[in-house]
């Protein structure tokens, strides 16, 4: 309670006359599945959220990409452009035997530009914690999200060398590093801010949107999360003002996506067996299939171009009974065109009345479903994540109606005065004073 007291001081008694100073720090957090409604409604244990909207700027909704996942969404974050543009489809990469292959996990797979990339070939230093897609970026600190690849993996990648073992030592007191609390996070970055006080930080945290997973939109596992998040913050801004860079510093707080409670799954790739066009994908007996990815499937063909399948799957969809069909909704070609979505499909789903998707052709096509998941085409209130932000020059109480994630680049760009043409984004008018 002593050390929310105090943050809460520093984060309301900070004096104004420094607004018109340049900006030369920023720290940008992601809390991944962040809701807006962890700020804007009562009854979530989030104080130092709420005095960012006080201080600063917040946005009502943010709109994600397609799929509305966290690989693609934070890609969009750190390049300003949609998946079809930066070349991160979805988390996992996609595998016509089913058998996966894996996340997207490499900076060079990433097919533009980068905040960090750009940053720093300008000779400014950058630092990266958690971010998915973030091996070998170049940045001068650097824990990327490996995936399930393992502690030696994550060493390797590691920036400097030897720095996982040196924040063992520094700031865990020899115990190992764990990201599962969001604190743990916060405390490495306060750490790399209080050393170097680098120009550009991104930080991911993970612990609301695993709550949410097994407990959907709401639920104690949520409500303790979003509250370990919120000290989280708590402790990147005290970190700040105790490097006395606060002043000169840009903080942001967003998300990925929103969150939907699960009650259905379905399986479309069922509806494909029934009818011969999946046989046995592993030994390439196939002619179509949907990749699921959370509230979305995206359907591919064996062979591109393939009408008469093409059609005879609209034709699967079109005669769905009521009962299946209520959970579906397509999204053409020209709608994943328009949402600049994955090119290498030829139709997508999303799911509809609180269901998911699975891929497991052997399944029952409907079955019921539980917890919570993201994917869903980001066309609705409860997909959308959050935006808060607190800078010299940023209007105080100020209100974002809606944004999208593509935004967020050139807001840093702006912030720290460098080009990034590549940024498909726009500053949201009125942001800076």
């Amino acid at each position: 309670m002593k050390h929310l007291l105090i943050a809460a001081c520093t984060w309301l008694c900070v004096p104004a006359v420094f607004a018109q100073q340049k900006i030369k720090h920023v720290v940008l957090i992601t809390i991944d599945g962040f809701r807006p409604d962890f700020y804007l409604e009562p009854g979530w244990n989030t104080p130092h959220l709420r005095a960012m909207m006080q201080e600063g700027t917040h946005a009502k909704g943010v709109n994600s990409v397609f799929p509305s996942m966290t690989y693609p969404s934070h890609t969009a974050i750190v390049t300003g452009v949609q998946p079809a543009t930066h070349g991160i489809y979805y988390n996992d990469l996609y595998d016509e035997t089913g058998k996966g292959k894996g996340n997207y996990w490499k900076d060079s797979s990433i097919q533009v530009p980068t905040l960090w990339s750009v940053l720093h070939n300008r000779g400014m230093k950058v630092a990266s914690l958690y971010w998915p897609v973030s091996a070998g970026a170049p940045v001068d600190y650097n824990i990327p999200d490996i995936g399930g690849r393992g502690e030696a993996v994550r060493d390797a990648y590691t920036k400097p060398a030897g720095f996982i073992e040196t924040v063992k030592k520094d700031v865990f007191n020899g115990d190992k590093v764990s990201a599962g609390k969001d604190q743990n996070t916060a405390r490495i970055a306060a750490w790399i801010i209080e050393k170097d006080a680098p120009a550009y930080m991104n930080m991911h945290l993970f612990s609301v949107d695993h709550a949410e997973h097994v407990q959907g939109r709401n639920g104690e596992m949520v409500k303790e999360a979003i509250a370990d998040a919120d000290e989280a913050v708590a402790i990147v801004r005290e970190a700040l003002v105790k490097k006395g860079i606060w002043d000169s510093s840009m903080l942001i707080v967003t998300g990925d996506h929103g969150f939907v409670d699960v009650h259905t799954t379905v399986n479309p790739n069922a509806w494909l067996k029934q009818a011969g066009l999946l046989n046995d994908r592993e030994h390439g007996d196939w002619k179509a299939q949907f990749y699921y990815s959370g509230g979305s499937a995206w359907l591919y063909l064996k062979q591109p171009g393939d009408h008469k399948t093409l059609n005879a799957v609209k034709k699967i969809l079109a005669n769905l009974p009521d009962s299946s069909k209520r959970y579906i909704r397509m999204i053409d070609r020209k709608q994943l065109d328009k949402a600049k979505a994955n090119p290498e499909v030829v139709l997508a789903l999303t799911a509809e009345q609180n269901a998911a998707f699975g891929g497991k052709p052997e399944e029952a096509a409907v079955k019921p479903g539980k917890g919570g998941t993201h994917g869903y085409f980001p066309d609705f209130r409860e997909i959308r994540t959050g935006f808060l932000v607190v800078a010299p020059g940023v209007k105080a109480g100020g209100v974002i109606q809606e944004m999208n994630l593509r935004d967020i680049a050139p807001i840093v760009a702006r912030a720290l005065q460098i080009s990034f043409p590549t940024a498909e984004g726009k500053v949201p008018d009125g942001l800076f004073e």
